[in-house]
């Protein structure tokens, strides 16, 4: 088989600007088990909220692409707000079963709630930005991809400073790797896991808008991703969000060469392929478990 490399290139760039999107959302998930020990299985119906609260917003201001989507991000911090203070703070330190049971009960919710009031019919979206881009020679990536792709990287640069840059994320750091000693020096572990939570829906928000105007919204949309973004917070590392970043570019990646030369269904398995592969040699993910590790 002959490969064109203009294909491959074009290949190579819709894979990065994909998997930057899947690493938001891995991070994320990454977060919030690093901090609360719990694994959030209604994490892809936030998604989903962001890419619903970006198509409803656009025709509110115009179909301005950033004030619809900061608007996005916005309503999803203030959802994961209320998902902390109506239900995870009311968890223990050893419930784990009891989050699996609420979080899976209100993704349930929250997937028939938006299906009886949207509709489950998929939606195009449509910005200011059309379907305009960057054209190199036959190369082409449009405006709604690149500016997805970078809102991802200055999103990881904003997370890695605030980790490790501010009394915000050394607090959120302190809890994660020992709950005691960090109370000992006035560290309120509620606040932080609050902080933590509203912090990882805004990302899985930011995602979820940036890829409104890439692929079609429906209310089944987060059901997609997120078993794709536990996959590779196991393939990175529990906890490890280089590793959770690492592993989403590469799947991103592979999925877009995948699609591009051989059958979808082959698309849709390489990221569990890849996980079971991961484990057999690495059990701990290829970076190892760490806690709410930033480099």
């Amino acid at each position: 088989m002959t490969i064109d490399p203009l294909y491959l290139v074009q290949l190579t760039l819709n894979g990065l600007v994909l998997g930057l999107l899947y690493a938001l959302i891995a991070v994320g998930l990454s977060l919030i088990f690093g901090v609360l020990e719990i694994i959030n299985f209604a994490h892809g119906e936030f998604l989903m909220l962001g890419a619903y609260a970006m198509t409803f917003m656009l025709p509110v201001v115009g179909l301005l692409y950033a004030p619809a989507l900061l608007a996005a991000v916005l309503i999803t911090a203030l959802g994961g707000f209320l998902l902390f203070e109506l239900f995870l703070s009311r968890l223990g330190q050893h419930d784990f079963e009891r989050s699996i049971l609420i979080t899976i009960g209100l993704s349930i919710m929250l997937l028939h709630g938006t299906q009886y009031l949207v509709s489950a019919t998929p939606r195009l979206v449509d910005t200011e930005l059309g379907f305009d881009g960057v054209a190199i020679g036959d190369i082409r990536i449009t405006w709604t991809r690149l500016i997805g792709g970078g809102l991802a990287l200055a999103a990881f640069a904003s997370l890695y400073g605030l980790l490790t840059r501010t009394p915000f994320g050394r607090a959120m750091r302190a809890i994660a790797q020992n709950r005691e000693a960090a109370l000992m020096v006035g560290i309120k572990p509620r606040t932080v896991a609050r902080n933590a939570v509203v912090l990882s829906t805004a990302l899985c928000g930011l995602a979820g808008a940036a890829l409104a105007p890439i692929q079609l919204v429906q209310p089944i949309m987060g059901q997609f991703l997120i078993f794709k973004a536990f996959a590779l917070v196991i393939i990175g590392g529990l906890g490890n969000l280089p590793g959770a970043i690492a592993a989403a570019v590469a799947l991103g990646l592979f999925e877009s060469w995948i699609g591009g030369f051989f059958e979808i269904i082959w698309q849709e398995a390489a990221v569990f392929l890849l996980m079971i592969l991961v484990l057999l040699v690495r059990p701990n993910g290829l970076f190892g478990r760490a806690i709410v590790r930033a480099g």
